[in-house]
């Protein structure tokens, strides 16, 4: 048995005889909802607004900017700016990753670069 091994014999028997565990859930009680964490493509400069409002809502949103950077790169530089503004104006955090991905962050949230 599989639970023996990595518990001993006991443990194995006294979860048998009870058949469920009891968890303590007062922690869970205060705690806020989940971290939202949601992908998104930066097509055109009209995006912008979506994935401003994600961030503004308090998600952190990962950018796929490949389609619009082949497309017109002038463009993704104004969207990149607009974006950058906001996250500065939110106290958030904004970093590229790779050359076709950047991260937006709420103010809850901080990109760790390595030095």
């Amino acid at each position: 048995m599989v639970l023996g091994g990595l518990f001993g014999k006991g443990m194995a028997k006294e979860l048998a005889e009870d058949e469920f565990i009891e968890l303590d859930t007062s922690a869970m009680e205060g705690a806020s909802s989940k971290v939202q964490i949601r992908i998104d493509k930066l097509e055109a400069f009209a995006d912008s607004d979506r994935i401003q409002k994600a961030v503004r809502d308090g998600a952190i949103v990962l950018v796929k900017i490949k389609a619009l950077k082949e497309k017109d790169m002038s463009e993704l530089k104004r969207v990149i700016d607009k974006l950058r503004k906001t996250c500065v104006a939110l106290n958030g955090d904004i970093a590229g990753i790779e050359e076709d991905w950047i991260i937006l962050t709420p103010p809850y949230a901080h990109v760790a670069r390595e030095k």
